[in-house]
């Protein structure tokens, strides 16, 4: 089997919980191809501090990140498993805030950093709530 084939399985259902975090992918995906293709977004719509040194480079590494991370919530979210759409609620929820709001407040694009770390938790909390609904038995 190639492995555009294997990118292209998906099974015939999907619940809504999967659904969303393919979509949640798609949106960090882009947002990772954004940052790569012009890290001076953040100081154009985010209002972040120029840059003073090479940090150009590290957005585009972040950036690449968050695409690596959206790569992996379409797909898993696409292959239909209940443990990738529960995984990402917890890191969403614990890890992303314990590591982005500090680092914000340490001045480090602080506007980029409460974004994500205000954002990432509430679609992670929207993923939870379809998860929740799903295995109550409420739709699928």
């Amino acid at each position: 089997m190639s492995l555009l084939t294997a990118l292209r399985e998906s099974p015939a259902h999907r619940s809504t919980a999967s659904k969303y975090t393919s979509l949640n992918g798609l949106l960090y995906l882009a947002s990772g191809g954004m940052l790569i293709a012009w890290p001076g977004v953040i100081q154009t719509l985010l209002g972040d501090a120029p840059f003073q040194g090479h940090e150009a480079a590290l957005v585009r590494v972040l950036g690449m990140a968050l695409a690596v991370i959206g790569w992996l919530y379409f797909f898993g979210g696409r292959s239909g498993g209940r443990q990738v759409v529960a995984a990402s609620v917890l890191d969403r929820l614990i890890l992303v805030p314990l590591v982005l709001v500090p680092t914000a407040l340490a001045g480090v694009f602080p506007h980029t950093m409460i974004g994500f770390a205000i954002l990432d938790p509430a679609l992670a909390l929207g993923a939870w709530w379809l998860l929740a609904r799903e295995m109550r038995g409420g739709a699928a």
